[in-house]
């Protein structure tokens, strides 16, 4: 256990008053150390990061403060029709159901030890009653979001509210604050830190990759003492992971893994509750029906993901902590420190894609630290063996590969600008300086600062003349406050970071005729896959078959639909990056044979034939492969550095060959390699030094090439949108109604084209760009392997696919293959092919 960097002489541990020790006693259990340790520092008046394992107590170990204090106070109470000082503790979680679970468990210490103490949860699903009435009557400790957190800051009576604040909780730090949701949270904390100068926060985790990255961020960085103190537990049982050995063919290609679901279904027929994991709603949706195709056990099986209805995500949950499901489909819904019940194995379908992501979700199992969680990976196809193979040596290390955190978003601070304006009015020069105060806006210019408060005041230069876009403004006395009362109401509507892809309520109505009314919704679903849909089609969803009858309403209206094929529904961004750590470790596979004797046969037998057909390239090697097929020319690279980079880079080297008159035709890009097909023999040039290979992956093509191709795509359009929605320049919703996905989308576009010509240095911009370069584009990470693999491309010249070419070739074939007619043709070109390359003819 370590508590700094250089720690200081022990001081003794903080005792636990005797009805805390006698309920550990009751329960046959002893305080954890570092659950006393935690408790001593809290006292001393530090904040702390605590990392331990699951199992190890961590919720407890945050909790145990509060509740000490808590304890102490017994006899206070308000007087009638007075209104309480406000909460003693807030608790934080990424997941709605993560406060609702952490409710549920902390309910029975307080119960068992009779603690008069009030605990509630506030998230977007508490109805607005209960939460207008929680300001007027806070509870002792509040479990919430950092959405809701936002609410409540910009809230007139906030100060009121969180005047006895002692302890802001932080549950799952490491996820809160990768993304924008924990910008926002950062800039939540600045202010209880102005309202409360004496709070503490108690970040827990159990995958950090840095420590002192969250150490900064949970105190304010205006303070002399700069990172929060550290404790680390070590230990607790290692995991007992496997990757599953079918007896079935492993794919070369797709997501799916279906090859295994006879193996799946039995998995969960040993066990007693099973978490199924993927990495995407459209897979969890196939995987959920394909086992109930084949659950001749009639085995309770449910899915959880985060397009369905909230009430019926809550029976899912209810049903798995009563330990009445023998399985759950999941996505990242559930892959935090929620304990459910008698959870004994996760199986992960698909590979991981990071080493951290793993460890948490196999967390999920076994949640106790003295006894190993089980789990089984199941690979989708032969690239994601060695990838699955990867993240369970990573494992066994330890390895973390937590993203490193970001500089704060500038579409994020000013929403949170809007927000103070509404609590209060504000003086400029204060607000900076506590924007300053959170970690991701440490380094913030003040020019950048006051292009923001004009952008919030006006909209800026291009758009200072429409009176809608002035949000706030300057009084005689120098402090800024919102421009009228509806501002405020707006911003309440709107508050938040998650810009979901445009969704439509699915409505399962009793006929198919299109016009019956009534009947449950189910969820939503992405209205540009809807538009892809005529009266009659069939869709997955909510482990449905439904067929579509029409759009009334701003409502899907469906029917359930006889029959097993169906089309299935797409969720945007719902893949995750390959992780840098485990893209290394599949390139260091590839280099050394030593390693291959931990894969299948198949996957070995693969990898031999390349090397004897081709080559396997080194580390820190760019194999680039050329050969002939039918009319076409192929080049086919292996970065190994996920689907977005490869997107890009695709995109870039396109345009390249197209000015050198190579005739490219197009490109697919997967997680661990590129192929473009083009009309010219791209070998032939490369050979012949028409086009030197050097030249083509030179660095200096995100300079004008990256900003010619973002010019002319709707990528910047797209990412505007997200910008413009969570800064609050345009509003998706209004009293009383709300904007469909096609009215945002068209407010957004013309306000982009009206930006780009008359103020191309806008603020909103400039956040567009940097918000493409980190998410959509992954710039940061295409530009590392550009300047890699310099001088490091090994080219080979083939006269037929080779077996490492396989995978993207198939890809290929599907995006050139439409529709249902097809699918025969394509399976039969695909066989043809496979036993060309792996010289089965």
């Amino acid at each position: 256990m370590t508590l700094n960097a250089k720690p200081a002489p022990a001081e003794k541990p903080f005792p636990l008053p005797e009805p805390f020790l006698e309920w550990f006693r009751a329960k046959g259990w002893q305080p954890r150390p570092h659950q006393l340790e935690l408790l001593a520092e809290a006292e001393r008046g530090r904040s702390m990061l605590l990392i331990a394992p699951t199992g190890a107590g961590k919720t407890l170990a945050g909790f145990l403060p509060s509740l000490v204090d808590l304890a102490g106070r017994v006899g206070r109470r308000n007087r009638p029709g007075v209104a309480r000082q406000g909460i003693h503790t807030l608790y934080i979680s990424p997941l709605k159901a993560l406060a609702v679970d952490i409710h549920r468990n902390l309910g029975i210490p307080v119960e068992e030890m009779q603690l008069p103490i009030t605990v509630e949860t506030r998230t977007g699903d508490t109805p607005a009653h209960k939460r207008q009435r929680q300001k007027l009557a806070p509870p002792d400790i509040l479990l919430t979001t950092p959405e809701q957190l936002a609410l409540l800051i910009a809230s007139k009576d906030a100060e009121r509210f969180f005047a006895g604040l002692r302890y802001v909780v932080l549950d799952e730090l490491h996820s809160l604050v990768i993304s924008k949701r924990g910008h926002l949270l950062s800039l939540g904390l600045a202010r209880l830190r102005q309202l409360k100068p004496d709070m503490q926060t108690i970040g827990l985790s159990a995958t950090v990759a840095e420590p002192d990255e969250l150490r900064r961020w949970l105190v304010g960085q205006d303070e002399t003492q700069p990172m929060a103190g550290l404790i680390t537990v070590e230990g607790g049982a290692k995991p007992e992971i496997s990757i599953l050995k079918s007896a079935e063919h492993i794919p070369w290609a797709g997501h799916s893994a279906r090859y295994a679901l006879p193996d799946i279904y039995e998995a969960i027929r040993r066990h007693r509750t099973t978490l199924l994991f993927v990495n995407t709603r459209s897979q969890a949706e196939m995987l959920f029906q394909e086992l109930w195709r084949i659950n001749e056990d009639t085995l309770p099986i449910a899915l959880h993901h985060g397009s369905l209805d909230a009430g019926q995500r809550r029976k899912v949950e209810q049903a798995m902590a009563g330990n009445s499901l023998r399985a759950v489909v999941a996505t990242s819904t559930l892959d935090l420190g929620i304990d459910w019940g008698d959870v004994d194995l996760v199986i992960h379908v698909g590979a991981p894609k990071g080493a951290s992501r793993l460890a948490q979700r196999i967390g999920r199992a076994n949640h106790r630290m003295d006894e190993p969680s089980h789990a089984i990976l199941v690979p989708a196809n032969r690239f994601e063996v060695m990838e699955c193979q990867a993240a369970l040596d990573a494992n066994y290390l330890g390895a973390q590969d937590t993203p490193p955190l970001v500089e704060g978003a500038l579409d994020v601070l000013a929403q949170h600008v809007l927000g103070m304006a509404c609590a209060a009015p504000f003086n400029a020069d204060l607000l900076y300086r506590e924007i300053r105060s959170a970690a991701p806006y440490a380094d913030l210019p003040r020019e950048t600062f006051d292009h923001i408060l004009e952008f919030v005041a006006t909209g800026g230069y291009a758009l200072k003349s429409y009176e809608r876009f002035a949000k706030i403004r300057k009084t005689a006395d120098g402090t800024w406050r919102v421009s009228h009362p509806r501002i405020a109401q707006a911003y309440r509507l709107n508050i938040g970071t998650i810009v979901e892809a445009p969704e439509l309520n699915v409505r399962l109505t009793r006929s198919g005729r299109g016009k019956a009314y009534g009947g449950r919704v189910l969820g939503k679903i992405e209205e540009y896959f809807l538009e892809t849909m005529a009266p009659g089609d069939t869709f997955l969803f909510a482990g449905k078959v439904l067929r579509f009858e029409g759009i009334r309403d701003n409502e899907c209206i469906a029917s359930n639909a006889a029959g097993q094929d169906a089309k299935i529904p797409v969720y945007a961004g719902g893949r995750f990056p390959l992780s840098t750590y485990l893209a290394g470790e599949v390139r260091a596979m590839l280099a050394d044979p030593e390693r291959w004797d931990a894969l299948p046969d198949q996957v070995h037998e693969w990898l031999e034939i390349q090397r004897r057909k081709s080559v396997l390239p080194k580390a820190g090697e760019l194999l680039v492969e050329t050969f002939p097929r039918g009319s076409r020319y192929y080049m086919v690279a292996y970065p190994f550095e996920g689907r977005l980079a490869h997107q890009t880079l695709g995109m870039l080297l396109t345009r390249r060959l197209e000015r050198a008159k190579a005739r490219p035709l197009g490109f697919v890009a997967t997680d661990y390699s590129i192929g473009v097909w083009a009309l010219r023999d791209l070998g032939a040039m490369f050979r012949s030094g028409e086009l030197p290979l050097g030249a083509l992956f030179d660095e200096d093509m995100l300079g004008d090439d990256l900003e010619a191709w973002l010019d002319e795509s709707y990528l910047l359009k797209r990412t505007f949108r997200n910008c413009a929605v969570i800064s609050g320049l345009i509003e998706r919703r209004h009293p009383g109604q709300e904007k469909t996905g096609r009215q945002v989308t068209v407010s957004t576009d013309l306000i982009y084209d009206v930006l780009r010509t008359h103020e191309p240095d806008h603020i909103l911009l400039k956040a567009t760009r940097a918000d493409a370069a980190t998410g959509l584009l992954d710039i940061r990470r295409l530009g590392d392997m550009l300047s890699r693999i310099k001088g490091r491309i090994v080219h080979r010249s083939l006269t037929q696919v080779s077996p490492l070419a396989l995978p993207v070739m198939l890809d290929i074939g599907r995006e050139s293959v439409a529709g249902e007619a097809n699918d025969v043709l394509l399976a039969e070109a695909a066989d043809e092919l496979i036993r060309e390359v792996m010289g089965e003819k």
